[in-house]
C-alpha cells in the first residue's frame, strides 16, 4: 500500500498513477511492497526532523526512514516541496519531473541503491532517468 500525505498546500494531481508506477518500480527491481507513506511537506517541517532523528542542520529535498525487512519495501519518505521547487529551478528542469525523480529517489534507497560515491551517485541517477521514462511511457 502506497499512501500520500500532505503537511503543507501541496498536492499530488495523480496520485493513482504515481502509486502505480513505485508499485512497478519495487516489483521490477525484484522487491515486495508492504507499505510506503510519502509525506509532503516544507523547509521547516523536514528541517526539523533533520535535526532531530538525523542531527543534520541543513536542508535537504528528502529524508527516508527505511523499516524494510528483506526484500519487503516499507517506511516513510518525507520530502519538502519547496527545495524540490528550488532545485528544479536550479536544475532548469520541469518541477513534476524533479518531484518524481526525488519521489523515486527515496524508493530506489530502499531497494538497495546508494549515492555517497561518485560510482553510486552515477548509478542511482541511471535508474532514476530509467524509471523517469517508465512513467512517461503510461497513458494518462
Amino acid at each position: 500500500m502506497i499512501e500520500f500525505n500532505y503537511e503543507t498546500d501541496f498536492k499530488l494531481n495523480d496520485e493513482a498513477r504515481v502509486g502505480f508506477w513505485i508499485t512497478d518500480v519495487i516489483s521490477k527491481e525484484g522487491f515486495k511492497l508492504e507499505e510506503v507513506n510519502y509525506v509532503f511537506c516544507d523547509d521547516a517541517y523536514l528541517h526539523r526532523l533533520n535535526v532531530e532523528f538525523l542531527n543534520h542542520d541543513t536542508l535537504t529535498d528528502i529524508i527516508s526512514f527505511d523499516y524494510c525487512v528483506g526484500h519487503m519495501i516499507q517506511g516513510d519518505i518525507f520530502i519538502s516541496v519547496e527545495r524540490v521547487k528550488d532545485n528544479a529551478k536550479d536544475y532548469e528542469t520541469d518541477f513534476n519531473e524533479e518531484l518524481r525523480r526525488v519521489v523515486v529517489h527515496g524508493i530506489l534507497h530502499y531497494c538497495g541503491y546508494k549515492d555517497k560515491s561518485k560510482e553510486d551517485a552515477q548509478l542511482m541517477r541511471e535508474k532514476e532517468n530509467l524509471y523517469l521514462e517508465l512513467y512517461n511511457s503510461y497513458v494518462n
